[in-house]
C-alpha cells in the first residue's frame, strides 16, 4: 500500500485470472498511500481473450503520448474502443477492426494527417465514431471521415485547432452532432445523408452551406449557426430547436420557419456562454406568414425568456399567427414581480389559436 513502483500482469494468464485480477485492483487500488506513484504497470494482455470493450484514459504529468501496442489494431473480437488524452495514434499497415462498432476518440494525437481514415478504413461496420479534437494540435490539419456503415457521427473542431478542410462521406448516417469552434478559415465538404434523422449543428463558422444541404432531409434539428439559411427547404423537419443567438440574427427564426412546411415542435433556447443579445439586429416582422403556423405548429417552448423587446416581439409574432398551436410554454428565471408582468403581457396578447394554453414555469 505504500510501494511507489506497482506492476499487476503476467502474460500467460488465464481469463478467469484476469477477473480476479480487476476485482483485486478495484477493491485496493483507492486504498494506495504512497503519496507520489513513481511508476504504474499493468500487463493487460487480454486481447487474446476475446476482449469485448477497451477504454483507456492516459493522463500522464508531465504530459507524454503514449503508443499503443500494435496487437490493438488486429483484434477481431473488439466492439468497442475509447482512447482518452495523451495518446498518439500511430496506425500500423497492418489493421483489421472486423467487429469494432463504437469508436470514441477524446482529445488524442494523431502521427499524420491520414492516421485517422487508415484506422476508419479497416472497420468495415463501424456504427458510432465520436471525434472531439485536440486544442492547438498541428498533426491533423486535412480531417477525412469517410465510413459508409457509420450511424451515429459527434465531431467536436475547438476555436485554436488549425484544421484546413474536413470531408465528411457518410451515406448511412441517422444522427451527425457537429461543434464547429475553430477561427480559422476552413473548408467543409458534407456529402448527403438521404437517411439522417436527426442533427445538431454548432457551428460559429458562416461558411457551412455544404452541412446545411445534407441535413434538409432531418426530422429533428437543433442549430446555432449565423450561417444565412436562404434558399433551404426542410420537408421532413417536424422538431426545430434553435438558440437565442440564431433567432435574433438577420431574422433567421422567420428564414427557418418558412423553410420548414410541416413543423410542429418548436423550443428556443440560450446556450450558457452565448449572449443572445450581443450585435444582434432589430426584429422585423415579415410581410408573410410562414406556412407552418397557418398548418402544422402546435408547440412551442422559450427557455430563459427574458421579456426584452426583442424576444417580446418574436413570442408576440407567434402568437399571433399559429393557428393550430395547443401549448406556449415560457420558462424564465427573471425575478416573482418581473415575471407578474410577462404574463399580463402575453396573457393580453393577440393569439390565433383559441386553445393555445399559455404556460409558465
Amino acid at each position: 500500500m505504500w510501494l511507489p513502483k506497482l506492476e499487476y500482469g503476467h502474460r500467460r494468464r488465464s481469463e478467469p485470472e484476469s477477473e480476479k485480477l480487476q476485482c483485486f485492483l478495484e477493491r485496493n487500488l483507492p486504498l494506495h498511500r504512497a503519496p507520489v506513484i513513481e511508476s504504474f504497470r499493468l500487463q493487460m494482455l487480454a486481447l487474446s481473450h476475446c476482449l469485448r470493450e477497451l477504454e483507456i484514459l492516459y493522463e500522464p504529468y508531465p504530459a507524454k503520448p503514449n503508443i499503443l501496442p500494435s496487437n490493438l489494431y488486429t483484434c477481431k473480437s473488439l466492439v468497442v474502443l475509447k482512447l482518452d488524452d495523451e495518446i498518439l495514434l500511430n496506425v500500423p499497415r497492418m489493421v483489421s477492426l472486423p467487429s469494432l462498432k463504437t469508436l470514441e476518440l477524446h482529445e488524442v494525437k494523431y502521427s499524420k494527417d491520414e492516421t485517422l481514415q487508415r484506422l476508419l478504413s479497416n472497420c468495415t461496420i463501424l456504427e458510432d465514431l465520436v471525434v472531439y479534437l485536440r486544442e492547438r494540435d498541428t498533426t491533423t490539419r486535412n480531417l477525412t471521415v469517410v465510413v459508409p456503415s457509420l450511424q451515429r457521427l459527434t465531431l467536436y473542431i475547438p476555436n485554436n485547432y488549425e484544421l484546413y478542410e474536413y470531408v465528411i462521406d457518410t451515406p448511412s448516417l441517422k444522427y451527425f452532432e457537429l461543434v464547429d469552434y475553430n477561427d480559422y478559415d476552413h473548408y467543409g465538404l458534407i456529402e448527403n445523408m438521404p437517411y439522417l434523422i436527426e442533427a445538431y449543428v454548432d457551428s460559429s463558422c458562416p461558411g457551412i452551406y455544404s452541412l446545411i444541404y445534407s441535413v434538409t432531409s432531418v426530422k429533428r434539428l437543433t442549430i446555432c449557426s449565423v450561417a444565412i439559411l436562404n434558399c433551404l427547404v426542410f420537408n421532413e423537419l417536424e422538431h426545430l430547436e434553435v438558440f437565442l443567438c440564431t433567432v435574433l440574427f438577420s431574422n433567421q427564426l422567420v428564414r427557418l420557419l418558412k423553410a420548414c412546411s410541416n413543423l410542429k415542435r418548436l423550443d428556443i433556447s440560450l446556450m450558457d456562454d452565448h449572449d443572445p443579445h450581443q450585435d444582434m439586429d432589430d426584429w422585423n416582422e415579415p410581410s408573410t406568414v410562414p406556412e407552418c403556423s397557418l398548418s402544422s405548429l402546435q408547440s412551442l417552448s422559450w427557455s430563459k425568456y427574458t421579456g426584452e423587446p426583442q424576444e417580446r416581439d418574436i413570442m408576440g409574432y407567434i402568437l399571433k399567427h399559429a393557428v393550430y398551436l395547443k401549448t406556449a410554454t415560457i420558462k424564465s428565471s427573471e425575478s416573482d414581480v418581473q415575471k407578474l408582468e410577462m404574463i399580463k403581457e402575453l396573457a393580453l396578447s393577440s393569439r390565433a389559436s383559441k386553445t393555445c394554453q399559455l404556460m409558465f414555469e
